[in-house]
């Protein structure tokens, strides 16, 4: 009776080692709690090439119900005379190896004038060119910092459907790195 035990203990510790090392260890969006906010920092933007800058703030908020939004705090500045955008809304998921992928839907808008427009506009306002839809690529480093290492957008003119995930013009891919860390709460500034 004991020989059987000791058998069955055996080839269970064998049968449980072997699922364990055929399993992947989890890495990335698999292993780190992400869901949250985070933040970028867009510092020195010179907006008109004056050299007058101002520092702005990516800030994505990622929901555990797969949820995803991002605003870019630049987006009011000179709405009237620039143009501005919508904030991103859209979703995530997590990849078999780990990396996050974002996709969001924004609309750009471009300054209008009366003259452009007299019948309609009684002063300067901002008129809908083009919808976005972009897709991120994240790595989840930990659990307090994700870092976009891809990007690419499709561009929707305004009688396209932006809906579409076929539609529009696809754009170039965009390698470039940028990190985001986890907004957190904090009493430090309370006395």
């Amino acid at each position: 009776m004991l020989k059987r035990t000791f058998i069955a203990s055996v080839v269970i510790t064998i049968l449980m080692s072997v699922t364990a090392l055929a399993t992947p260890p989890k890495t990335g969006c698999q292993k780190f709690n992400f869901t949250g906010t985070f933040l970028s920092p867009d510092l020195n933007v010179d907006i008109w090439g004056d050299g007058n800058t101002h520092s702005f703030a990516y800030q994505l908020t990622l929901g555990s119900d797969g949820t995803a939004n991002q605003f870019w705090t630049g987006l009011p500045d000179y709405i009237i005379n620039a143009g501005t955008g919508s904030p991103q809304i859209g979703s995530w998921t997590c990849r078999a190896d780990g990396k996050l992928v974002v996709v969001l839907l924004q609309a750009s808008y471009s300054p209008v004038t009366v003259a452009q427009e007299p019948l309609n506009l009684s002063s300067q306002d901002v008129r809908l060119i083009r919808h976005s839809r972009t897709t991120y690529l994240f790595s989840v480093d930990d659990e307090n910092t994700l870092t976009k290492t891809q990007s690419r957008s499709r561009r929707y003119t305004p009688t396209q459907d932006p809906t579409d995930a076929a539609g529009g013009s696809l754009q170039a891919v965009n390698n470039q790195i940028v990190t985001y860390k986890r907004f957190t709460a904090t009493d430090s500034d309370l006395p």
